[in-house]
């Protein structure tokens, strides 16, 4: 017992790594040993001291109520299983959201290795890989399950490539009678805007001869007008007794016709 007490003060266990505890188990072992720890329950109340509380809810069922034998070991195994499953629980959630984008299969292969880390295994990862590639892609690759998953990639650029060439020539062909009928459409605009723009140029043009005729006309009239007073004053007759002398029956006074009678008459 002794001898027990002085191992377990000199056992130097590395802080717990939730994100590999299979490895941080390993390196535990490695100090029981050189410390000469053997005993289950020492081993047990050791790692469960070292393991922080927000880890040791994941294992609150064997901690409250640790089976009376290989209690090590149980809680050994439970760590391992339920924090690598929490562990590609939480790549997956990672991963899930990124997108195939512009990028090739094996490009985007590579990114996803790169947000995944390298101890994540290859079967999960072709699975997050394979559920983010367009649906033909899928299909044809879905019989390569005992290959390399660097080979699948590969395949899946050249069937990426196919497929895009293949989507280019008929998105040509589809498009083309479209744009014929497009530049069709955009002549007949030009051609009716030149249309209500020389439409428009006329109207001009006849209001302002409309214009430059009333403007004629009233001048005419205010010259005749003004002609026709000049005569009236001159030899100062009305327009009535100039013209019909002594048969006007009608005088427009200023006249001096009655004037001029009767001084002719005396």
């Amino acid at each position: 017992m002794a001898e027990e007490q002085i191992g377990r003060l000199a056992v130097k266990a590395p802080p717990f790594w939730p994100e590999e505890p299979e490895l941080w188990f390993a390196q535990i072992e490695g100090q029981f040993t050189l410390g000469g720890i053997t005993q289950d329950a020492t081993k047990y109340s050791y790692v469960v001291s070292h393991i922080e509380t927000r880890y040791a809810r994941e294992i609150r069922d064997i901690i409250t109520q640790p089976p009376a034998n290989g209690k090590y070991e149980a809680v050994k195994k439970a760590l391992i299983q339920r924090l690598t499953a929490t562990q590609e629980q939480r790549i997956r959630q990672l991963i899930e959201h990124e997108e195939l984008g512009d990028r090739k299969p094996s490009q985007f292969l590579r990114h996803l290795r790169t947000l995944a880390d390298a101890n994540v295994p290859d079967e999960l990862l072709r699975t997050l890989w394979l559920g983010r590639l367009p649906t033909q892609i899928q299909v044809i690759l879905a019989t390569r399950t005992e290959d390399r998953l660097e080979d699948i990639a590969e395949q899946a650029d050249r069937i990426a490539e196919v497929t895009s060439r293949a989507t280019v020539a008929a998105t040509t062909a589809t498009t083309s009678t479209p744009s014929t009928s497009s530049s069709a459409w955009e002549d007949q605009i030009k051609l009716l805007t030149q249309q209500v723009a020389k439409l428009t140029q006329q109207v001009k043009e006849q209001r302002s001869r409309s214009r430059s005729q009333s403007r004629n006309r009233a001048s005419r009239n205010r010259s005749q007008s003004r002609s026709r007073d000049r005569t009236d004053t001159d030899d100062g007759l009305c327009f009535y007794h100039r013209r019909f002398g002594d048969k006007a029956k009608k005088c427009r006074q200023p006249c001096n016709y009655k004037q001029e009678n009767k001084e002719g008459s005396r």
